[in-house]
């Protein structure tokens, strides 16, 4: 993959591009999910008899300066690892788009 660094126009430094980083944090896969079941509850209520294993996440959008894709995907990861998602109870998925 190529890098996306931009370059200094008079230094010749690279500079961090902006990377959009899109984050998906949702419950391990077997866990109960309470939030989901009351969802999906709530939906048969509804009518909506053809919704089944409801499981709710969360969505987090951030911007990260980075010299390039794969250094952008390594902090994202450990923000997420560190802070944003509970490694006990939840997993991640990580998208980055330049």
């Amino acid at each position: 993959m190529a890098r996306a660094v931009t370059t200094g126009a008079h230094t010749g430094r690279e500079r961090p591009v902006k990377f959009h980083v899109h984050l998906r944090v949702m419950p391990r896969a077997g866990l109960l999910d309470p939030a989901g079941q009351a969802v999906e509850h709530a939906l048969e209520a509804l009518g909506f008899s053809e919704v089944s294993s409801v499981h709710l996440g969360r969505a987090i959008e951030l911007v990260v300066e980075s010299s390039s894709a794969e250094a952008a995907t390594d902090s994202a990861r450990s923000m997420c690892e560190r802070l944003l998602a509970n490694p006990v109870t939840e997993d991640f998925s990580i998208e980055v788009v330049a």
